[in-house]
């Protein structure tokens, strides 16, 4: 990607967190860019192109930052690592990640499902480690999986309302991992 498209890309995302995609027009993003609308179709051929873009790098970012949680040791430290990891894409990369959790929807045809179906892959694998930690005793043995990662996804996806951007998360990760897992653990009501 040339760096002029790098740089729209980034005015884009940080537009469409602020203004939301349709509040967020072409003359906007010109603005934004010290340029004329019309110099912006050498770079894109719509709009759209740009919130695809900004999903995707979402996806991406999370992806990459779920793919460092290790996949050994207690499951309840793979749980706050993923919460960890989470979170720091929210803080470090916040117009992305609200781009990722909220303006998605505006995404069409192919796109949209390829997006959904990343999402999901995304949400798999939080629902795998709370799986896991039910399988092997750590977590509560009626534990609904898809639930809890529901849950805990939903949590730290709000983040991005309130998060300030740059700030410490790791703490904030500890904090959700002790509400969510104090209530997950013990016994089985089964």
């Amino acid at each position: 990607m040339s760096a002029r498209r790098n740089e729209l890309t980034r005015a884009a995302a940080r537009l469409f967190a602020e203004k939301g995609y349709h509040g967020t027009s072409i003359g906007d993003l010109a603005e934004a860019m010290g340029v004329q609308k019309g110099s912006l179709y050498a770079h894109i051929e719509s709009k759209a192109d740009l919130l695809w873009e900004v999903a995707r790098e979402g996806s991406v970012a999370f992806h990459e930052a779920l793919d460092g949680v290790p996949e050994e040791g207690p499951v309840v430290e793979r749980i706050r690592a993923a919460l960890r990891a989470h979170l720091r894409v929210v803080s470090e990369q916040l117009d992305i990640a609200t781009v990722f959790v909220r303006e998605w929807r505006y995404l069409q045809g192919e796109r949209r499902e390829e997006f959904v179906a990343e999402r999901r892959r995304y949400e798999e694998r939080f629902r795998a480690l709370f799986r896991e930690g039910r399988e092997v005793g750590e977590l509560r043995t009626d534990l609904d999986d898809a639930t809890a990662a529901l849950l805990a996804l939903s949590a730290a996806n709000w983040a991005y309302t309130w998060l300030r951007p740059g700030g410490e998360t790791d703490e904030l990760a500890d904090r959700f991992t002790a509400l969510l897992l104090d209530g997950m653990r013990g016994y089985a009501s089964r």
